[in-house]
């Protein structure tokens, strides 16, 4: 089944034709080809000839995707990139997001994207020459390392990795976990806190994201963490002892780390919502197809009253999904304050929702709902997860309480208009 879409009658000539063309990569180039791109999601090991299948097949898609100009939305035009402003990209996501993995063939490939824009906000241009612009072209990886075993990932300030000013170095102590694509990055960028008597570059204790190579001394991977019953991962436990790098590697200044890493999760969740309904999407699409030609006790599963109920359940959730995430990419848009409730209502939301609607189009498919065959294990697995990324649920019901709170004590109402 192809993605349905059309124009939306709201949005301006230039995202719908980005839209369009999008769908028309992902119905053309990406999904009749899912397995040959991705084998390994069929979980045997893999010939030779399919894995040089999968990479010509995949490099062809890129390569379509550039010639239709649609590389890198998240990217400015003079790094080669779209250049696409934050609501644009939002729109687009939901389109690629139908099809698993259809992000990387688009030159969205995380933690690569969040931390390249971190870079083009934090970077100096010695900082995007040596660590930017390979990224971008692909003869880098990166990863970033901030969640400690020993700390609580939903609360920054307790994060104790350090790095102590020694002369023009920094020397970096700490330990970490889930550090993102650990397995095949050449540099990490490190949340730390800094200890800088001088207080030359901010003031000493505060926190900062410093670039650390890979492939310095005293960068120990560990492990990467098995999840889900897999034996391991790229989520790479990670421990830094005496790791020395150059002063110059700060980002920014000591005291921007903390700002540096919400603008990176305020965006990302966003993305994330927008990536979520796009393969809710998919899942009540699969969901449709088979309770329409699915036959059982003698008749089609589309006349049995409890299909129906998941149907009806799951389109609620997904418009109600869509219209908040929506509202929450507008709000930051224009750099409303109020945007941080709003994100924070939807990282709640969006998850649960996205699991919901999975959750009913594998119970429709039944066994072939879990199995290798379908998409939806896979999604099931990310909608879970999604629930502990980019902070826990609980926390984010706490933020939105309390803005809440603050704006009725401060003599206001909540305006739901705006």
């Amino acid at each position: 089944m192809t993605m349905n879409v059309k124009p939306v009658p709201t949005l301006d000539e230039r995202i719908n034709d980005i839209r369009m063309r999008t769908a028309e990569i992902v119905n053309t180039w990406i999904l009749p080809y899912e397995r040959t791109l991705w084998p390994q999601r069929e979980g045997a090991e893999l010939a030779e000839a399919d894995r040089r299948r999968a990479y010509e097949l995949r490099e062809e898609v890129q390569q379509r995707v550039r010639q239709a100009g649609l590389w890198a939305p998240h990217l400015p035009v003079e790094y080669g990139g779209m250049g696409l402003d934050f609501l644009s990209h939002a729109y687009m996501n939901e389109v690629l997001a139908y099809a698993l993995g259809a992000a990387k063939l688009f030159g969205v490939v995380a933690p690569n994207s969040g931390n390249q824009r971190i870079l083009l906000k934090y970077g100096t241009e010695e900082q995007k020459r040596k660590w930017l612009v390979p990224l971008i072209e692909g003869t880098m990886e990166s990863g970033f390392s901030m969640t400690e075993p020993h700390n609580p990932g939903s609360d920054p300030r307790s994060l104790d990795t350090t790095a102590v000013r020694d002369g023009d170095h920094w020397v970096i102590n700490g330990h970490k976990w889930f550090t993102s694509n650990g397995i095949d990055a050449d540099f990490f960028i490190v949340m730390c806190r800094v200890h800088d008597d001088a207080g030359e570059l901010g003031r000493t204790g505060q926190m900062a994201q410093i670039i650390v190579p890979t492939s310095t001394s005293g960068v120990n991977v560990v492990r990467g963490i098995g999840i889900w019953g897999r034996s391991t991962s790229d989520h790479c436990e990670v421990i830094y002892e005496n790791v020395r790098v150059p002063a110059e590697n700060i980002l920014g200044n000591v005291g921007d780390g903390h700002r540096a890493a919400q603008d990176r999760l305020g965006a990302g969740r966003i993305y994330h919502c927008m990536n979520s309904v796009g393969q809710m999407w998919r899942a009540f699409d699969l969901m449709i197809e088979r309770a329409t030609s699915r036959q059982v006790h003698g008749g089609p599963l589309k006349d049995k009253q409890f299909i129906q109920g998941f149907i009806a359940d799951s389109y609620q959730d997904i418009q109600a999904a869509r219209l908040m995430t929506i509202h929450a990419a507008e709000k930051t848009d224009r750099d409303d304050q109020d945007a941080r409730t709003d994100i924070s209502a939807i990282k709640i939301f969006v998850p649960a929702a996205y699991e919901r609607v999975v959750d009913r189009a594998i119970q429709v498919w039944g066994a072939a709902g879990v199995s290798n065959d379908l998409p939806l294990a896979t999604m099931y697995q990310g909608a879970r997860t999604l629930r502990l990324a980019d902070g826990p649920d609980e926390v984010h019901k706490i933020l939105i309480a309390k803005n809440v709170i603050h704006r009725y004590e401060s003599g206001e109402g909540w305006d739901f208009g705006n």
